[in-house]
């Protein structure tokens, strides 16, 4: 990837500032590549890493296009932006309000005195909504490393292993296989467990007539898979097959649902319609989906407040779920591109009912 000198320009123009901080990790990543500690800072015609000695040698390989500064004892971050910012005429200088805290911004305005902060918002985040063909292929290798591993898995559980357990083996079979980490904490939730969505392992063992959900990711090349698979270990009872059947067909009506135009509201409302008239709506209380990249919870989302449009090479999830206390829950999760005429699922796990 090369440095996208025009994005950035447009954003510089959009805010009327004239240069940009950038504090956000994963911001830093996709505008320069680099991945160490540290900030961008960004004119129309100059782009600039900012690090100590740890990470000098890294950002000028990762980020060729680049100027790298170290601070050291004598030179600060500020100072190194109070310099450049009187080298460059900069007045009005554009940071990441969602991003830094108070005493980190109470830090810059004092020791870089007479410019004008302004908030930045979403913009630099919203560059990331549409992925670029490498970041795709990436997300889609990552995806069908989690598809081998719930492969791996089904031939692993059983009665008496623990959550942890289950959670410890996905994860080194992801590595095992090309993962360089989880893009988050698996989730590993069995019986009444399973009625939490974002229920933590714990040392509860599996019993048999157990729904037993599993929601986990890994990382290829730092973009991030999210995939959600529930299974029942031994005989599902009716009351387990109707629940799932309910959250399978709002989750396939959604996916034939999703392309471009649609907001993430009404995509949304495709799944919850089908849930709330099966009566289970007041247990299906989070969003359908969101996008994934470098981060596992980007924007835009599939939500009853999603007006973004859907676009050609947005991320979306798309997971429904029912969770009901004292019974358990299901949740089935695919992970998708929007192509121009629909879209095109990264994620190849059977999701019909898995009785082992």
């Amino acid at each position: 990837m090369r440095y996208n000198r025009e994005k950035i320009a447009a954003v510089i123009g959009q805010k009327n500032v004239d240069a940009i901080l950038v504090s956000d990790s994963y911001n830093i990543r996709h505008i320069s590549q680099f991945r160490g500690e540290g900030y961008l800072y960004l004119t129309k015609n100059r782009q600039v890493i900012l690090t100590d000695s740890r990470y000098t040698t890294q950002a000028k390989g990762e980020a060729e296009e680049f100027e790298v500064f170290e601070i050291n004892n004598d030179c600060s971050y500020e100072k190194l932006l109070s310099n450049l910012m009187e080298e460059d005429g900069v007045e009005k200088v554009g940071f990441e309000d969602q991003h830094i805290g108070y005493a980190e911004y109470e830090r810059w305005t004092r020791q870089i005195p007479g410019k004008t902060w302004i908030e930045m918002g979403e913009s630099l985040n919203d560059l990331r909504m549409i992925k670029e063909q490498w970041e795709l292929d990436c997300l889609e290798k990552a995806e069908s490393i989690g598809d081998a591993a719930f492969s791996h898995i089904l031939n692993v559980i059983k009665p008496g292993m623990t959550e942890l357990a289950i959670a410890a083996e996905l994860e080194y079979f992801m590595k095992q296989n090309g993962a360089s980490g989880t893009s988050f904490d698996t989730i590993i939730a069995s019986g009444l467990n399973s009625a939490m969505p974002h229920a933590i392992p714990s040392d509860k063992k599996i019993e048999e007539g157990d729904f037993v959900t599993m929601d986990f990711g890994c990382k290829y090349n730092g973009y991030c898979s999210d995939m959600t698979r529930t299974i029942v270990v031994g005989k599902a009872s009716e009351k387990q097959r109707e629940i799932y059947s309910i959250v399978l067909e709002a989750q396939l009506a959604a996916l034939d649902a999703l392309r471009p135009g649609l907001t993430g509201q009404e995509v949304d409302k495709v799944a919850r319609d089908i849930i709330e008239k099966a009566g289970y709506g007041a247990y299906f209380g989070h969003g359908l989906g969101h996008s994934v990249g470098l981060f596992i919870h980007e924007s835009p989302r599939l939500s009853p407040k999603g007006m973004t449009l859907m676009q050609e090479n947005m991320i979306q999830t798309v997971e429904p779920g029912i969770y009901l206390p004292g019974f358990g829950g299901v949740r089935i999760e695919d992970m998708v591109v929007v192509t121009a005429d629909g879209h095109k699922n990264f994620a190849h796990s059977k999701k019909e009912l898995i009785e082992l």
